[in-house]
């Protein structure tokens, strides 16, 4: 599947901003059956200095720094993404849950990959004892690690409620998590607690996720989203878990970043100098070539 990415991110200031800096984590990632084919990011005002580098989990970076004072900031991201992963495990396949934690302390790499650089706590994912014990429930004495992971995924869809208006960016994951409310973010993060609590490796992904629109009806232009899962380490390789939609990882879903938690990935991230109050407006497209070839035709 080859798809076609739009992402825009626009901020409106009462005040003029003199000066911003930014970082922007908007380029797909390569690999794992996943090959970007074309990239370019549009900023306007254009930026005096412009660098291009990677975070250390690998995640591209470009760095911005705008010196003319302006009003309006928009980001544009455009893409072209082939996604064909691998099946997805069989659940009764793999190593159980007790033999992953001692395997993840026992890998001698500290690249990006290592599993040890997700099991621990990190700025948005503390280990939160109610977690822990929620989590636990899927990881019987001697259950399998993959199909424990697929379980929890599945329960927190079941007893999480989605609402956009529950949560913000900055709500502490223990408070998602008593009120059963939340978006993907949260979900998350939650999963990741668990699994982490219990000594599992499980990183935070951004990325996109290709939605359909009812029978009949026309998809709407920019009314898709930034979304976010979970991947864990099963002691064969990371797996990719989407706890929002009880789903695993295939080719409906196109990776961004990857870290321990949101603040590692964030899509724009920065200081600007300025007052007074800002707007910020984010649109997304996640189209296959396919679709837009024939509804062009």
């Amino acid at each position: 599947m080859i798809y076609l990415l739009r992402h825009v991110t626009a901020y409106a200031y009462r005040n003029p901003v003199t000066q911003a800096r930014c970082l922007l984590r908007l380029t797909p990632a390569e690999g794992d059956g996943q090959r970007v084919l074309s990239h370019r990011i549009g900023v306007d005002p254009l930026p005096h200095r412009r660098e291009s580098g990677r975070d250390f989990f690998g995640n591209a970076t470009l760095a911005l720094t705008v010196e003319t004072p302006h009003r309006a900031f928009r980001i544009e991201a455009l893409s072209r993404v082939e996604v064909e992963r691998m099946q997805l495990p069989d659940l009764a396949s793999g190593l159980s849950w007790e033999e992953v934690r001692e395997r993840a302390l026992a890998v001698p790499s500290l690249g990006p990959d290592a599993p040890v650089h997700f099991t621990s706590p990190s700025r948005r994912v503390p280990v939160v004892a109610e977690v822990t014990d929620y989590a636990r429930a899927s990881f019987p004495p001697g259950g399998g690690a993959y199909a424990g992971a697929v379980d929890l995924m599945r329960r927190i869809r079941a007893d999480f409620a989605f609402d956009a208006t529950a949560t913000e960016v900055a709500t502490p994951l223990a408070d998602a998590f008593a009120h059963r409310r939340g978006v993907c973010q949260d979900f998350a993060h939650i999963m990741i607690a668990g699994l982490r609590g219990l000594g599992l490796p499980a990183a935070y992904v951004s990325g996109y996720l290709r939605t359909r629109p009812p029978p009949g009806m026309a998809r709407l232009e920019g009314a898709d989203a930034s979304h976010a899962w979970v991947s864990v380490w099963c002691g064969d390789g990371w797996h990719g878990l989407d706890p929002t939609n009880a789903i695993g990882v295939e080719d409906d879903h196109v990776v961004v970043a990857r870290g321990r938690d949101y603040a590692d990935v964030a899509p724009v991230a920065g200081i600007i100098a300025g007052s007074g109050a800002q707007t910020l407006q984010v649109a997304v497209d996640v189209v296959p070539e396919d679709e837009e070839a024939a509804a062009a035709g």
